[in-house]
């Protein structure tokens, strides 16, 4: 069985604030650590009441002193956001302080709307086109320092900290495969390209310094409970940030509501099912099904697991059935 991460979006629950939330985050990444999971990343997103990682580089400071050996990234940094040499000098920081730990995922979209890119102080004017310079701008500023460089980044220099493009369409794979780096694609919830995106990715990647074979990582839900009723009710959570997010009322994160699917109209059941039809959802043996199934079908090196659930006690017992369906899946294979 392939390598299991995790994607935490540091949720804010409703009726909960943001230091809880950061607590729950230190809490699931030991959990993930114990349970051998092989990553733990963060997102960056902005103007969001939902998820308290808009700081992400000092969330994954918090999260990587607090634990020991899983490794520890941006699920991810929003580029077009930042000038490269402020994210060289954050990351180059976080890799001097946690040596082999550190990851860098990055994106083209904003993870915000228009007005509150403006009060990031971005330029809105052709910025996320520049975003393929950015990327090989970073990556330059962590090779070591040529003779008389004239900017250089330090904390950053000669970290050659692990980048990663992430995607939600098929330019992401195509610059991937251009530069050599690994690919994660936000099959979580943009799947209608996936496996397009694969294949692009795959058969134009080029090796390089940073990698002599393409690795692809997949974003992936997985609700898991006891049983399968269990576990479609702690989704509805979930189902309903969705729909708040995609009707414009983004907010914290909803407790779960019994027979929420069935009270929707159809355009709103037909968002969710496109959205979130990769998401594998029930009892342990759901879940052990749906994880082979795929695996088999996508080709993934590696998944990026994300669960979100209101009741933290049962996101962590999620977390620990989709492990344990990882390990039954690896002793069949062996």
């Amino acid at each position: 069985m392939i390598p299991l991460s995790v994607l935490d979006l540091s949720p804010i629950l409703q009726g909960s604030d943001v230091g809880q939330s950061l607590r729950n985050t230190l809490d699931l990444a030991r959990h993930a650590e114990a349970l051998g999971y092989n990553r733990y990343w963060l997102a960056e997103h902005h103007n969001m009441r939902g998820v308290a990682s808009a700081a992400t580089s000092v969330v994954i400071a918090h999260v990587a002193a607090g634990t020991k050996t899983i490794r520890v990234g941006a699920g991810g940094v929003m580029l077009p956001n930042h000038a490269p040499l402020v994210i060289a000098e954050q990351f180059g920081t976080l890799a001097a302080l946690h040596p082999g730990r550190i990851d860098l995922g990055v994106g083209r979209a904003p993870g915000s709307d228009q007005l509150t890119a403006r009060a990031l102080r971005r330029t809105l004017t052709g910025d996320v086109d520049q975003f393929p310079q950015d990327v090989m701008e970073l990556l330059h500023y962590f090779e070591p320092a040529a003779p008389n460089q004239a900017i250089r980044a330090v904390p950053g220099e000669g970290t050659r900290v692990p980048v990663w493009i992430l995607g939600s369409s098929l330019f992401g794979a195509q610059l991937a495969g251009a530069l050599g780096l690994p690919f994660a694609f936000a099959s979580h919830f943009a799947p209608a390209q996936m496996m397009q995106a694969i294949a692009i990715y795959r058969s134009q990647f080029r090796p390089s310094a940073y990698s002599d074979a393409p690795h692809v990582m997949l974003g992936l839900n997985i609700v898991a409970a006891p049983t399968d009723e269990a576990a479609q009710f702690l989704f509805t959570s979930l189902q309903q940030a969705f729909v708040n997010l995609r009707t414009g009322q983004p907010g914290p994160l909803p407790p779960p509501v019994e027979g929420y699917g069935e009270r929707l109209d159809p355009m709103a059941q037909a968002g969710l099912s496109s959205a979130l039809s990769q998401a594998i959802i029930g009892s342990p043996e759901t879940v052990r099904a749906g994880l082979a199934e795929f695996v088999a079908r996508t080709g993934a090196d590696e998944l990026m697991i994300t669960s979100q659930i209101f009741d933290h006690t049962a996101r962590l017992r999620s977390f620990r059935i989709a492990a344990e369906a990882r390990d039954e899946l690896a002793q069949v294979a062996a």
